[in-house]
Formats: C-alpha cells, sequence, structure tokens
C-alpha cells in the first residue's frame, strides 16, 4: 500500500484530481458569484406587480383576486402614502425571501454536485495516469528482464508519435547498441584466446617433438629459430592488445601533430622493406592536428604497412593529406565486397582465413587505426576499391584539422 501511494500513478492521480477539483470548485463559486449579484434585481421585478398592454378590453377580474395595477412612480417631491409604504415592504420582504431559498438551494446542489465531481474526477484521473504510464511499466519491465542472455528483446512500443514513444523507441536503440557491443566483445574474447592460443600449442610441439630425445645441434638451432619466430609473434600479438586497450581509453593529453610530416616519416620506414616493384605515390599538404603523436604514428605505421602487406606485384600505394583535416590511405590489392569492409574493421578479422604464415598479422591493424581515430574523435571511413586495380582506401578526418566542411561520399566504417 505504502509502495502504491508513493507511486508516480498515485502522484499523476493527486495532481489531475486536484486540478479537476479547482476547475469544478471555480466553476462553482463562480456561477453562484454571478447569480447572486443579479437574482435580487430579477426577483424584485417579478414580484412586483405589473400589467401587460392590452389591446382592446383588459380581461376580466377573478372573483377573491387582486386585479394587478401598474407600479406607479411617484413625481418628485411626493409622499408616498401608508397603502403604497406597505405594499412596498412586503414586495421586499418576499423577494429576500425567494432570493434566500433560491440560494440556499444552489448552494446545497452546487455541493452536493461538486462531491459527487471530486469522487468521478479522481478516478478518472488514475485511470488517466494508469493509461499514460503504462508504456513506462513495460519499459521498467524490460529494462527488469534483461541480462545477457535476452539482449534480443525488445519494447516494440506501439503508440502514437510522443514522448514516450520516443523514450521506447531510444531505449530500443540502446538495446541495439548494447547487444551490439556484447557480440563484439564476445567474439574478441574468443579471437583473442584462439590468437593466443595457437602460438602456445606451436611452441609445445615443438618442445615436445622438435627436442625430443637426443636431437642433432642442426636440429636444435632450427628448433630454437621457430621458437623465438613464435616469440616474437606472440609479443607482437600482446604489444598490439595493449595498444587496443590505450587507445579506448581515451587521451590524457593533446598537443599539435604535424600529421603530415609524421606520414612521411612512416612512408621512409615502409619503403625499406616494401617490394621494389610497389609504386609509391604521395600527396602531403601540410596538415596539423591535436593528438598524442605516439599514438598518430601508430595509426599512420598500420596504415601503410596494411596497404603494404595486402598489396599485389607491381602494385601502387597512395598517401595523401589535406588541408581540410583529411589523412587518405589507398592500394591496390585483392578486390573486396563492399560489405565486407566494414567486418574488417573489426579485431581479428581478416579478409581470409588466417594461413599461419610469417608477417601474417593479427588481424588488428584497422580495428587499432579505428580505435585510435576515435579517441582523437576523428571520423574514420572506409571503401572497397572497384576492380580491376582492387583493394582498400581508407580515409581519417579530423575536424580539429581545419574548419573546412566535412567531407563525403564514403560510408563511416568506424
Amino acid at each position: 500500500m505504502r509502495a502504491v501511494l508513493h507511486s508516480e500513478r498515485a502522484r499523476l492521480t493527486v495532481l489531475y484530481g486536484s486540478l479537476l477539483l479547482l476547475a469544478g470548485g471555480g466553476l462553482i463559486a463562480l456561477i453562484n458569484i454571478l447569480l447572486r449579484n443579479g437574482l435580487y434585481t430579477r426577483i424584485s421585478g417579478a414580484v412586483t406587480t405589473t400589467v401587460p398592454a392590452f389591446e382592446g378590453t383588459p380581461p376580466p377580474a377573478v372573483p377573491g383576486q387582486r386585479v394587478p395595477v401598474p407600479a406607479e412612480k411617484l413625481d418628485p417631491g411626493a409622499t408616498p402614502s401608508p397603502e403604497q409604504l406597505a405594499q412596498w415592504q412586503a414586495t421586499k420582504n418576499l423577494t429576500n425571501a425567494v432570493e434566500q431559498a433560491t440560494l440556499h438551494e444552489l448552494l446545497v446542489v452546487s455541493l452536493v454536485a461538486l462531491a459527487v465531481f471530486a469522487v468521478l474526477s479522481i478516478w478518472l484521473a488514475w485511470w488517466m495516469a494508469g493509461r499514460v504510464l503504462r508504456p513506462l511499466g513495460v519499459i521498467t519491465e524490460t529494462a527488469r528482464r534483461l541480462s545477457g542472455a535476452n539482449l534480443h528483446e525488445r519494447i516494440g512500443l506501439r503508440a502514437p508519435p510522443g514522448e514516450l514513444k520516443r523514450l521506447a523507441d531510444t531505449f530500443d536503440g540502446m538495446l541495439d547498441r548494447m547487444e551490439e557491443l556484447v557480440g563484439a566483445q564476445r567474439r574478441f574474447a574468443a579471437n583473442a584466446a584462439h590468437e593466443l592460443r595457437t602460438p602456445l600449442a606451436v611452441q609445445r610441439a615443438a618442445a615436445e617433438i622438435g627436442l625430443a630425445g637426443d636431437p642433432p645441434p642442426e636440429k636444435v638451432a632450427r628448433i630454437r629459430s621457430k621458437l623465438i619466430e613464435v616469440a616474437d609473434s606472440s609479443q607482437h600479438l600482446v604489444e598490439s592488445l595493449l595498444l587496443l586497450a590505450v587507445s579506448e581509453e581515451g587521451l590524457e593529453a593533446t598537443e599539435p601533430v604535424d600529421l603530415a610530416g609524421l606520414a612521411e616519416a612512416e612512408l621512409a620506414g615502409i619503403e625499406g622493406t616494401a617490394p621494389q616493384d610497389l609504386v609509391v605515390v604521395r600527396d602531403l599538404a601540410p596538415l596539423t592536428v591535436a593528438g598524442d603523436r605516439t599514438l598518430l604514428g601508430h595509426l599512420v605505421r598500420n596504415l601503410l604497412a596494411n596497404a603494404v602487406r595486402h598489396n599485389r606485384a607491381g602494385g601502387r600505394l597512395e598517401v595523401a593529406t589535406s588541408g581540410e583535416g583529411v589523412l587518405t590511405v589507398s592500394n591496390t590489392g585483392p578486390v573486396i565486397e563492399p560489405g565486407d569492409v566494414p567486418r574488417l574493421l573489426e579485431p581479428f578479422r581478416r579478409r581470409a582465413e588466417r594461413q599461419h604464415t610469417a608477417g601474417e598479422g593479427a588481424g588488428l591493424g584497422l580495428s587499432i587505426v579505428a580505435s585510435i581515430a576515435r579517441a582523437h574523435g576523428a571520423e574514420l571511413t572506409a571503401r572497397a576499391n572497384p576492380a580491376p586495380g582492387g583493394g582498400l582506401m581508407v580515409r581519417v578526418w579530423f575536424p580539429d584539422g581545419s574548419p573546412a566542411a566535412r567531407p563525403a561520399g564514403e560510408t563511416p566504417g568506424a
């Protein structure tokens, strides 16, 4: 009972009921005031005997009944007779009596009507508050039932457009994002476990099989080299995961960073390990953004490394910066379906199945780029290049790089 009295429905009932009672009481008070002001005059005019205007002969007198006589106005300075004074006093007494009886009856009827109206108002207010708050009850029950196992449930409120409809739709949209995030976390955990389990299995197999018995020094050297290679791969994977975690935490401090100069320096490092037949085209206009120099270096490095790793023989790599705050990296390579592009921005996602070859990578490059872009408030868009060149074009737009308009043409990927 206490919970009901302290509920929003009870508060709305009190509010609506009070407003209806105030409106009804005000209406009754207004009627009584207006009627009281003019009631005496109307009754006095009705009681005062008057003779209507007749055409022809007046109607015959009824035996035992006084014939009405018109009200007479006394001449100025004339003194009313005792009979006139008695008649005036009788008229006044009758008028007062009728007025008092009428006002008393009106007051009693008004109070009874107000009591009935009060009960009806409270019931209507309770019913109305229940209908208004019913969607909130649905939202509350849905939120109470939610857990990691039933995030697929939605409210799906069927109601006319309004505040509660927008609230329910917003809640459903939040559930969509939560389900997507929970699914992404589950996939991330599963993929990370798989990626970390593979090198451990290789190390165990190399130790148990390769070093079984009394292997010759040449075999020991090969096993040692393999173990070091696997350890380096595991270290790179762990460092990538740490970098991804750091970028997701956001920026603690920012400084002006020459992104064009940073891209030029990373290009110089990439060209030493890139294939000789790779054509590198650069168009680096001055571009300074506010951010973390180390994270932005990883962003550019991962974009260039991804463009080189997934290129083809005799391919092309284009790097450009503009004064509008845009960094663009485009490369040739295998033809990618446009629907597969958003998936490539998720952790541990590759265009093809992993082959476990040297230099293959862990599938974290573009996801780290997307995370760093989000940390800097930048917008990352990716687009598959059409055949026959194929490959991918990634564009990162930094809003604080320039007051120019936002670039258009691609679908946001992060």
